[in-house]
């Protein structure tokens, strides 16, 4: 067991004291500022090193250190220049501090303490901005990540400082104070999280300010979700934020810049027009973390099971004609079928066979090469790819795995699906947003399937391409766009715009804005020092050209990038430091993992058919033909808790048994499974058009008996008529 935070020379923690994070919300971005209390207590000087991790769209903008009563502010520079002022400063006894992004995930940061004198305390402090991913429901979701697991690194292919990661005790030694301050042009709703909050205070009377805080004594040991609601979530915003009255116009921090938040909502005729075409390409991590607990609960699913039991939906809910295969990969990488193959009830009735026995045994977590063998395989005309990413996203080359999906943007989309906590959110949101698709994260108690469910309604439903942008600007000014243009976008998904403007408007020479409180210029420049770092991937480009943009626009904005970093020196009148200081690793906490024994007796009983005998929902779709229709047989009447004879004996007149087993199935969906509809729609949707197919002259007599018979009160127009 690796003890968590600083250790001393006989092993004993010192670990933080504390964590306060304070959170400025804006529309649908937020700043977060954290600061770290540490303290020596050992008898030498320090180095501690900390690798932390923080949420993929974010980028760090302040960082600053107080030292007993001495306050440094770092500044950003170009990285080796960063690093070799850092190990200039130890090695003469001076106190210095250096923040870095990992070079393999945007995700992943290190921050070295350097010559830390024995009995002194250090509060560390920085801050960054973040853009929140939108939700099924339409929330706004924010995530202060608390899991850091450490990632799966190839032999012999080196490391940096995702390989840092070490494992530690779940017993978390210190605590966490947070506050967070909501803006928005739309009224707030709610707040609402899995962790213990304080009750939300509204700060004006038309609701668009608000304060929320975690309640007292909150213990920072799994990442902390909050999810926003405002009113009117559909209706389009901008946020105009002044420049920085310090800097020179003509620049991006002196002049104007505007973000504008697309999140339409489209028409419901056409939402529900669901295609039938599409090739369907399920990736799924089986490498050993798969094994762990989904969380920490009771009767709690293994990753690998709950993936296991979402496969069997998916299969079920495609559409006939449509083309699908599947994928494991750990260490290597397997499909089920050489090619995709069509969907017929022999191919699913196969997958579904092999889907039973998948296991959480193939070793490490290298998505690379299954990747590039899809991208291979050449795509079916009239069939759309879309592949379904699962995996708990401890790898270590997610800089080369998003260039690769970038690569193949026109010829796919792709949908993410981040399972547990401590994954790489670089790699999930980074795979969905190159791809064209969407990301979804399953934590804590979540259930898999129903989020699932909703990005095959994303894949299935017809997206808006041939997006084009008109911009109409005061007499004088002009707008120069700062993020990617948007090429795709579909109902669910939210597009956030940044634009400089330049010029000058009548009103402009009247506004100013905090150097401090530049959060969208912040946010308009990480997407513009993003679009260039992945540019940096293409072949035949000047690298030299676009990196020192990034490091001009790094520098400008004080925004972390790849080729930069945070330094601050302390200058000391200490001695030269003599030998090697003492290095001391603070591990990020990780989750529990999961008794081998426990794994082995879960493992066997999984032996039984998929899924488990008491999940009557999962059963009953487990049963369902690749048509759509059901067959009247002794599984299917165990799940309606009726015998043969009670069953059969109240068939209508000239209605065939097939037809009343599926017309019994969608009444006894509808009528005790409304609560988990967003899990069933899709077979229920192949039932009813099935069940069209038949022309059944007696539907109306077939709803009533069947209602009376399970003891529901089904409507006949679930049916379609």
């Amino acid at each position: 067991m690796v003890n968590c935070g600083l250790l001393t020379n006989k092993n004993e923690p010192v670990p933080l004291k504390g964590i306060d994070v304070d959170v400025q919300v804006q529309g649908h971005v937020a700043t977060v500022g954290s600061t770290l209390q540490y303290v020596n207590e050992e008898e030498s000087p320090l180095e501690a090193v900390f690798v932390f991790p923080m949420p993929a769209d974010a980028s760090v903008c302040h960082f600053s250190a107080k030292i007993a009563d001495k306050e440094i502010v770092a500044k950003v520079k170009e990285r080796e220049e960063a690093r070799e002022e850092y190990d200039d400063a130890i090695a003469s006894g001076d106190q210095a501090f250096l923040l870095e992004e990992s070079e393999e995930s945007v995700d992943v940061f290190r921050l070295s303490v350097g010559s830390l004198p024995p009995g002194q305390s250090a509060a560390v402090t920085f801050v960054y901005v973040t853009e929140l991913s939108v939700q099924a429901d339409d929330a706004l979701r924010f995530c202060l990540p608390a899991i850091l697991n450490p990632r799966y690194t190839p032999p012999g292919t080196g490391g940096g400082i995702v390989s840092e990661i070490t494992s530690a005790s779940s017993d978390i030694p210190y605590s966490l104070s947070l506050t967070v301050h909501v803006s928005s042009p739309n009224p707030i709703s709610k707040v609402e999280s899995k962790c213990p909050l304080e009750p939300l205070q509204f700060l004006n009377t038309d609701h668009t300010n608000a304060k929320v805080s975690l309640s007292g004594g909150h213990k920072f040991d799994r990442d902390v979700e909050l999810f926003l609601y405002y009113q009117d979530a559909h209706k389009p915003t901008a946020i105009v934020e002044a420049g920085d009255l310090t800097a020179q116009t003509g620049i991006l921090m002196g002049d104007p810049v505007v973000m504008l938040s697309l999140y339409p909502e489209f028409p419901e005729a056409l939402m529900s027009s669901l295609s039938s075409r599409g090739e369907f390409v399920f990736v799924m991590d089986r490498s050993g973390s798969m094994s762990c607990l989904l969380h920490q609960g009771n009767n709690t699913q293994t990753r690998i099971e709950s993936a296991r039991d979402t496969l069997l939906l998916l299969l079920k809910s495609l559409p006939l004609g449509c083309y699908f295969n599947i994928y494991g990969f750990g260490s290597h990488y397997e499909s089920f079928f050489p090619n995709s193959v069509e969907y017929t009830q022999e191919t699913m009735e196969q997958a579904v066979n092999r889907v039973k026995e998948m296991r959480a045994d193939m070793g490490g977590t290298e998505i690379l090469q299954p990747l590039k063998h899809i991208y291979s395989q050449q795509c079916i005309h009239n069939h759309p790819r879309q592949v379904f990413m699962f995996t708990d996203g401890e790898v270590w080359n997610t800089k080369e795995i998003l260039c690769l999906v970038k690569n193949h943007t026109d010829s796919h989309r792709c949908f993410t699906f981040r399972i547990g906590e401590g994954a790489s959110t670089a790699l999930i949101t980074g795979m969905a947003q190159e791809g064209g698709g969407h990301a979804q994260f399953i934590t804590g108690t979540d259930c898999m399937q129903p989020k699932v469910m909703q990005s095959l309604r994303y894949a299935l439903q017809p997206a808006v391409v041939d997006i084009t942008e008109e911009w109409t600007v005061p007499e004088g000014m002009s707008t120069t766009r700062l993020s990617p243009p948007i090429n795709v976008l579909f109902q669910g998904q939210r597009a956030l715009i940044y634009a400089q403007l330049k010029g000058k408007s009548p009103s402009s020479d009247s506004q100013g804005s905090c150097a401090c409180r530049l959060s969208i210029h912040r946010l308009a420049a990480r997407a513009l020092i993003r679009s260039l770092e992945r540019e940096e991937q293409t072949e035949g480009v000047e690298k030299e050209a676009l990196k020192a943009r990034v490091v001009e626009l790094s520098v400008e904005a004080r925004v972390s990038s790849s080729h930069t970093a945070f330094i601050a020196v302390q200058k000391s009148s200490g001695e030269a430091v003599k030998g090697p200081l003492l290095r001391r690793r603070v591990p990020a906490p990780e989750k529990k993992k999961i008794n081998p024994e426990r794994l082995s007796a879960r493992t066997h009983m999984m032996k039984r058919s998929l899924p488990a005998v008491e999940d009557t929902l999962l059963q009953l779709i487990s049963l369902q033909k690749a048509s759509g229709c059901w067959e009247m047989d002794g599984a299917l009447l165990k799940v309606f808790g009726k015998t043969e004879e009670e069953v059969v004996k109240r068939i209508p007149a000239q209605v065939d048994k097939g037809v009343w087993a599926t017309v019994l199935a969608l009444i006894w969906l509808n009528g005790f499974k409304m609560d988990a509809q967003v899990e069933w729609q899709f077979v229920a949707m192949k039932a009813v058009k099935w069940i069209r197919n038949q022309n059944v002259v007696n539907l109306a007599e077939c709803v009533r008996v069947g209602n009376d018979l399970l003891g529901c009160q089904v409507k006949e127009d679930v049916f379609g008529h």
